[in-house]
């Protein structure tokens, strides 16, 4: 059944305090709580918790997974085992996988090692490549003993 909204005058179905979805979307606001994880008020969105920390906690292993598919071709959990820390500094925040023969296809474990993204970046530059490829051999010399 078809009634007026009050606020626009148009014949729509009503959807909440005599008003159409379109007017009713624009007056309507998510409350404010104290998000349980970030301890900031803001707007909720799910369990208590704001936007973010709702994508952080509940979805970045999904997010992760599928972005380690899509680029590496491997599993997350050997993504993990693999990009623990960068072999060359031991930096182990933001890891990134290298290929050691430059073959994008081939990714065997033992073609992919972890680096850094400033190591990462020196391997790929014209100017430091050649003495990254050497540190990089004798560490993977010393492994390998």
């Amino acid at each position: 059944m078809e009634k007026e909204c009050v606020k626009c005058g148009k014949l729509d179905e009503k959807h909440a305090k005599g008003l159409c979805y379109k007017c009713y979307r624009k007056q309507w606001k998510p409350k404010k709580v104290l998000c349980k994880n970030c301890k900031q008020i803001k707007e909720h969105h799910a369990k208590g918790m704001c936007k973010l920390c709702v994508t952080k906690l509940f979805h970045y292993d999904h997010i992760k997974s599928y972005n380690v598919r899509k680029y590496h071709n491997i599993s997350l959990e050997l993504y993990k085992k693999i990009a623990t820390e960068c072999i060359i500094c031991g930096f182990n925040k933001i890891i990134e996988l290298h290929h050691l023969d430059d073959n994008r296809d081939n990714n065997s474990p033992n073609n992919l090692i972890p680096l850094c993204p400033n190591h990462h970046k020196m391997l790929h530059h014209q100017d430091y490549s050649e003495k990254t490829k050497s540190e990089i051999k004798k560490i993977l010399q010393k492994r390998n003993v």
